[in-house]
């Protein structure tokens, strides 16, 4: 199957990131290289790319996309949340912008085999790093009660966590859960008809609760998001596009707390504490898709993207 995958405010992120000819840049979330691609053809012979995926398909399908840039580009295979010491292994210190996308690729959800969708039936696996030893399964039929209910309703959002947690561990009594279609129909039996047959698919937010925790999405974006800020040099941009509401408000507050990382009392008449801001918000709002992308892409409607900006 061909790797394949619309890169979502494309456009808008590359605008925001304000490419140098002769910058450095990292796309941490490299996937089939929509925006390093973006990114590269505004570089001059001095500027170099850096692309981090933890996805094998992902790494060849965009080394062959990137391949007519020759030299400027490098692909390492790791997870963002070391991007640190992988720029560190190249002998990189300050870099002048980073772009993260945290969707997940429609051809990770299109490749049935890999498990991400409840739409086509396959084992349980939802890995984004296929050489990790946690899978979906794992997480289905191994966690207790009470972490299913936690990681469903709390990275789902899902209404029904706690009937959809307690069928999912009496279903298991009888035999493992091993594909996403047995999950799917555990998932609907556990809600009410009207909120079965309603609007979006019923197993959309378990089977998301279950991917984020199987990759450890949230902790990773959590413990990246300082060395990210900190690997800027001045000017330098922090481009960060968001498909959940816990990612968007993780964002949303760290960038706040770079720009005013003051905790000193309301009322002290200055600042004691020493606290120094490390840059500005550029997007007081995040910037969301428009119309026409919405038409052509239904899997940017949740996207939203926020810049940082570091100061010298």
């Amino acid at each position: 199957m061909e790797f394949n995958h619309v890169s979502v405010l494309l456009e808008e992120t590359i605008e925001k990131l304000q490419v140098k000819p002769e910058g450095i840049y990292v796309d941490g979330t490299l996937g089939g290289g929509g925006h390093a691609c973006q990114v590269c053809r505004q570089l001059g012979p001095e500027g170099r790319l850096i692309g981090i995926d933890q996805d094998e398909d992902a790494i060849r399908a965009a080394g062959e996309r990137l391949a007519g840039f020759g030299d400027r580009v490098s692909i390492v295979k790791n997870n963002y949340v070391n991007m640190k010491q992988v720029l560190s292994d190249l002998g990189i210190d300050k870099v002048d912008g980073i772009v993260l996308d945290l969707g997940v690729s429609s051809y990770q959800l299109d490749s049935a085999e890999r498990g991400f969708s409840y739409r086509e039936d396959a084992p349980l696996d939802m890995r984004m790093d296929r050489e990790q030893t946690l899978d979906a399964k794992t997480i289905v039929n191994k966690y207790s009660e009470a972490e299913l209910f936690r990681i469903i309703k709390e990275y789902g959002e899902e209404r029904f966590a706690k009937s959809i947690a307690r069928n999912i561990c009496r279903a298991r009594e009888k035999g493992e859960i091993q594909t996403t279609f047995e999950l799917v129909d555990i998932i609907r039996g556990s809600m009410p008809a009207k909120a079965r047959n309603g609007k979006g698919h019923p197993a959309k937010r378990t089977f998301q609760a279950i991917r984020i925790e199987c990759n450890r999405e949230l902790e990773v974006l959590r413990e990246a998001l300082g060395d990210m800020v900190e690997l800027l040099a001045g000017g330098g941009r922090l481009c960060i596009i968001t498909f959940h509401s816990l990612e968007d408000r993780m964002v949303k507050q760290s960038f706040r707390e770079k720009e005013n990382p003051c905790t000193c009392p309301p009322d002290f008449p200055v600042c004691v504490c020493g606290k120094q801001s490390l840059g500005k918000v550029i997007t007081r709002k995040p910037i969301l898709p428009d119309k026409e992308e919405l038409e052509n892409n239904t899997r940017a409607k949740s996207a939203k993207l926020r810049v940082f900006e570091r100061i010298l």
